[in-house]
Parts: structure tokens; sequence; C-alpha cells
């Protein structure tokens, strides 16, 4: 599909830049810009607009050191802390994390290094979970790996009314249980007959309205949700089985195939991510920043 150019004359060398949807329910890829210059007021508010509109913004064919990366990123807010770290991680910013599956000595550079990961929503474990999350592509497999994104305000708005009335003004507790071998301990939701001691979980409104445009989200997810509060377990279960198959139809998705060099940036209050299998024996390793959020309401 030809690229719609929004904007001409960005002060970025002259630079105008335009978009290419992704899918037809979320996404949209950003041409003619180098993210590792500076952004004209103009164009960043081009950008911002269009990542607010589509909730995935990809941008190909980019060279962005760690502070280039960085750069970009805290012109759309405040850098969040990564809640969680792990293996070898050198990266000198605390909103950065290297997710690969490449051992030096043996260890672990990274997180999150093998496999497939479930749906989910960065950091719906804790009070005040990331804003947006921005993966940087620096060595892919040749095959697998790929990132499938799902709008959840499409999800909510497509809710059958039956579900709509079931989740209307509840909670949901979610819980980050880390497995070393890069899996998520609680992607098996009946596993659970109480939380585990330690564990990061937080209760969150399933139901969450965008602090921007005040579209309102489906905020639950199959990766890292746990129970509805207040109900009965067996109830529990039933509900978010159905809610989960709900927003994970494809008809909301984009399945993002990387390339090195990509940027992509998803808006973590109204998305779901999840990760397809790719090979072991493959080098694998992407750079991700997050950004500060609020609490869901």
């Amino acid at each position: 599909m030809p690229a719609e150019t929004i904007m001409r004359g960005g002060e970025q060398r002259g630079a105008g830049f335009g978009l290419r949807p992704l899918a037809p329910e979320i996404g949209v890829e950003i041409t003619g810009l180098d993210l590792s210059l500076p952004l004209a007021p103009e164009a960043f508010a081009g950008v911002e607009a269009a990542f607010v509109k589509n909730s995935v913004l990809l941008a190909r064919g980019q060279t962005l050191s760690e502070d280039a990366q960085v750069a970009f990123a805290i012109q759309f807010g405040a850098l969040a802390q990564n809640v969680n770290r792990h293996g070898g991680e050198s990266q000198r910013h605390p909103a950065t994390m290297l997710i690969s599956n490449v051992r030096e000595d043996g260890k672990l550079i990274g997180a999150l290094p093998d496999g497939e990961m479930l749906f989910h929503s960065d950091q719906c474990y804790v009070e005040t979970p990331c804003m947006a999350a921005m993966l940087y592509g620096m060595e892919i497999p040749s095959h697998g790996g790929e990132t499938i994104f799902a709008n959840m305000h499409r999800a909510f708005e497509t809710l059958p009314e039956d579900l709509r009335r079931a989740v209307e003004g509840r909670k949901a507790m979610n819980i980050f249980e880390y497995a070393d071998a890069g899996g998520y301990g609680a992607a098996a939701i009946d596993l659970f007959k109480e939380l585990p001691a330690g564990s990061r979980h937080y209760a969150h409104p399933i139901v969450r309205t965008h602090p921007v445009t005040g579209r309102k989200a489906l905020y639950v997810n199959r990766g890292m949700t746990l129970f509805i509060e207040g109900m009965e377990r067996t109830a529990s279960d039933a509900l978010l089985r159905r809610i989960f198959d709900h927003q994970e139809q494809p008809a909301f998705q984009y399945s993002h195939v990387w390339r090195r060099g990509d940027l992509i940036m998803w808006d973590n209050r109204c998305t779901l991510h999840a990760r397809a299998d790719f090979p072991g024996d493959q080098r694998r390793m992407l750079r991700r920043v997050t950004l500060l959020g609020q609490k869901p309401v």
C-alpha cells in the first residue's frame, strides 16, 4: 500500500515523513525519518499523533545506539525504571533492558531469552505499569520470533454485551512469575491456588480508560491475569477464558516479522503483545526501553 504523506517540511534535514498502515485495526509504519537525529517539534507532534491513533509505531532501517534510543523515547515522556532485571545486562540506563538468548561465558547477557510468550501487557502486575515500550532489533534469527500485537480498544468495543455487563466495575489480579527458562510461571492460570510468596502482583480494572483519548480498553491478558476479584474461582476462570479468546482474535492483530534495524513502539495502555517461538540455536538480541505510565483507571 502506498505511503500516505501526512506532513511535509519537517526540520530534520528538510525531510517529510509518511505513514503506512500495518494492519486493518492496529499499527502504522513511519517512513522518511532517521530517529537517531533530533526531531523538530512539528515533526515529533506528527509522530506522537500517529502513535496515539494507531497504538503501534514501526520505523525500519534505523541505526540506534542505546543513548539514541533513549533520546528518542524520552520525547514521549519520563522513562520508567525496569521492575525486573535478569542475566548480565550491561545497559547504562535503568529504563533499558536487553532481550536476548545470547550467552557469554555460559551466562545470559539479557532477559526473556527463549521460546514463545503468551499475550500480556508489560508491568500489569505493579501499581503503575509503563505507558509504552519500544524494542530495537539488533540480531534477528532467520525465522520465527515474531511479535504479535493486539488492539484492546477494539476488543472492548466489540465485546459481547453479556461479557461487558459481567466485567463492569470489576478488577482482576495480575502476577509476574519469571522462570529461568524464559517463560512466565503465571501462564497456566489453573495451577495457582494462592499467590506465591514474594511474587509481584497487583489488581487493576478489567476495563481501563486511555488518559489521552478517553477510549476504553480491555486490561486483562492470558499471560499474567490470574483471577477476577470477588468471584468464585470456577466462574472467574470461565469468564477470563471467554475474554482471552475474544481479545486474541486475529482481526485485532498485527504480527511483526523482525528485521535488523527495526524500531517498534507500542502503547502499553491499550495493546497486548505476544512472541512466537524461534530457533534456540540462533542469536536473538533486542533492546527495550520503557516509559513511565499512570495507575490504570
